[in-house]
């Protein structure tokens, strides 16, 4: 997309602006309608009955601004309700309530809200959105055009409101009348390729195949390497042209983004002359298509809370629409929210062409939330059932690096080297991993062999150089020749503060403390909670005569919890320093080198 596009994605107007108001910015008590809520304090020990049911609201109240905050959706919606139903009249509570139970998916909740909030504000643009939305999936056409055409605000909103309402004329059988809407609507430079997907959508749902191809290939003349336009004019080449014509299509495609479930679905069965199915085949999938597609596209570029709204009415309308699961479980990931994104992947259909991929990431997730044998377990069922799932190898590969079983991920990412072609540039990841592990498991000369067969394949690849340079320095071999190592990858990544460190370190191990000092400053600059960083600049203080803040440093770094077995190292030293006639004795950790930073 433009940047234009990226601009208007990256701020919240109309509806955004709404639900991030009413969803993660906590007003102060004291300014609330009705509000008495934080004076209702009882003062006496003992509380009468009456003012217990007040304390309830306040609690409840609390506890679901700061659920809200930490994006818990669940607890707010179970809070706020809760406190609604204390202050019924309460209209900030009604609000809060009708948001949260959106954000959590709970449409049902958050209908019978919409339609209360309606009563007292009939221009109130989200609940106008839902009751069109519940009206749609009831086809209920006509009601569902009047509500949804009282949601716009603004070029998102805009966009929606004529994609639904579309939808909503073509399930009334009225499909000229829907492309006639979407062809009226002016806006952004992004707005045609969403118009004429879903033009050629409807058109071909309607039964007009030409007009459908027409639309189907500006979309994919506009924009080829969106998924969800190439799925869809692929489809109709397949059925319309010839299966060879839409294989040329996903093959295309193919070589953008290599390796996507659907569109490897898609090329297995036009290769096999099949013809495929359209992409939509009622108003309903088609409204939730339009949803999942502007709120994957608002996750991607910061919009978090309105792409949350939609991706749940997208889902509401077809639960089993397994890429909006994907992109709603990808959202709680990226706002940090592991276990509701393993909650969405479990929902990923058994069938469907992306069940491995959310099977891997639901893995990822649950070892973020120290269920590391979960995850292991699913990913070795995954390459059980095929041995030559890279992917799944991968992903297991880095979560025992990651918990430091260096020998167990040795063995794994051994077990993607031996299928990949040696001529493929793109896969020196998988040695430098493997190097990675060896070095870690004191097999240095396996190590090496791997870091170097990375370099040949990408020979100024920032994090191989630094981390074949670094180790080199750190044994006292190959000088000259890490130095430069490092210099070239500090030119390439100048504020990633473990490389920075690394050069700093270079210049402590052959006795340059002041170059070694500057560098490590910079570096603590970058990552002032990395244990290691600080432990080196202790050493480099010391060695220049800044014993205090030396014996600083090491404090912070032993409080900053590194791996056990520095412990005793970093205390030696804050009781005795380091010793007059030899270098430092800080080990050189290389945890931080270890692939985490960009691998």
């Amino acid at each position: 997309m433009t940047l234009t596009f990226q601009r208007i994605f990256s701020r919240p107007s109309g509806l955004a602006a709404i639900a991030l108001m009413l969803l993660a910015a906590p007003v102060d008590l004291a300014a609330q309608p009705h509000g008495t809520l934080a004076a209702r304090r009882p003062a006496a020990r003992t509380v009468p009955a009456g003012e217990r049911e007040v304390v309830s609201i306040s609690g409840n109240y609390l506890a679901a601004r700061h659920a809200s905050v930490q994006r818990d959706a669940t607890a707010a919606s179970t809070y706020y309700r809760a406190a609604l139903r204390a202050d019924p009249l309460n209209n900030d509570l009604l609000d809060r309530a009708f948001i949260s139970a959106l954000a959590d998916g709970d449409i049902a909740e958050a209908v019978k809200l919409a339609d209360r909030i309606v009563a007292i504000d009939k221009s109130n643009r989200v609940a106008r959105l839902v009751i069109g939305v519940r009206a749609l999936k009831q086809k209920q056409y006509a009601a569902a055009r009047a509500n949804i055409a009282q949601s716009v605000r603004g070029p998102i909103t805009d966009l929606v409101a004529t994609l639904l309402n579309g939808w909503a004329s073509a399930g009334a059988g009225d499909a000229r009348g829907a492309l006639a809407a979407i062809d009226k609507l002016a806006g952004p430079e992004w707005y045609p390729i969403f118009k004429d997907l879903h033009a050629g959508m409807i058109a071909e749902m309607a039964g007009n195949p030409k007009e459908a191809g027409i639309r189907l290939e500006r979309s994919y003349k506009l924009d080829p390497t969106t998924l969800r336009v190439a799925d869809a004019y692929a489809r109709w080449l397949s059925r319309h042209k010839s299966p060879a014509a839409a294989a040329e299509v996903y093959e295309t495609f193919d070589k953008g983004l290599a390796h996507h479930p659907l569109i490897l679905e898609g090329l297995k069965e036009t290769r096999a002359g099949k013809k495929r199915a359209p992409l939509i085949d009622s108003p309903q999938a088609g409204a939730a298509e339009a949803l999942y597609g502007v709120g994957a596209s608002l996750s991607r570029r910061g919009g978090e809370d309105l792409a949350l709204i939609y991706l749940q009415l997208a889902l509401y309308l077809t639960p089993n629409h397994s890429m909006a699961l994907l992109s709603l479980a990808d959202l709680y990931e990226a706002v940090k929210k592991p276990q509701l994104a393993i909650a969405v992947y479990a929902r990923v259909p058994a069938d469907s062409p992306v069940k491995r991929n959310a099977q891997i990431q639901l893995a990822s997730n649950l070892d973020s939330l120290e269920r590391t044998d979960e995850a292991t377990a699913i990913l070795k069922g995954l390459i059980a059932e095929n041995p030559n799932d890279l992917e799944a190898i991968m992903a297991l590969g880095n979560i025992q690096r990651d918990r430091k079983k260096f020998a167990d991920c040795a063995d794994t990412y051994a077990r993607a080297i031996a299928q990949l072609p040696e001529t493929d540039k793109k896969n020196w990841v998988f040695y430098y991993f493997r190097g990675i592990c060896a070095e870690r498991s004191k097999q240095w000369a396996l190590a090496e062999a791997d870091l170097k067969r990375a370099l040949q394949m990408q020979p100024e690849q920032p994090m191989v150089l630094n981390y074949l340079g670094y180790s080199w320095i750190d044994q006292g071999i190959n000088l000259d020749e890490g130095m430069k190592m490092i210099r070239r990858a500090v030119d390439q990544r100048p504020d990633d503060g473990y490389i920075v460190d690394s050069l700093g370190w270079a210049y402590y191990r052959t006795g340059n403390f002041d170059e070694a000092t500057k560098h490590l400053e910079r570096a603590i600059e970058l990552k002032p909670e990395d244990p290691t960083i600080n432990d080196h600049l202790g050493d480099a203080y010391w060695r220049i005569g800044r014993t205090l803040e030396a014996k600083f440093q090491w404090a912070h770094a032993r409080d900053l919890k590194p791996d056990p077995g520095e412990v005793p190292k970093i205390e030696a030293k804050l009781r005795d320093g380091l010793p007059d006639d030899k270098a430092s004795s800080a080990a050189a950790d290389k945890d931080k080198k270890d692939g985490k930073n960009g691998g």
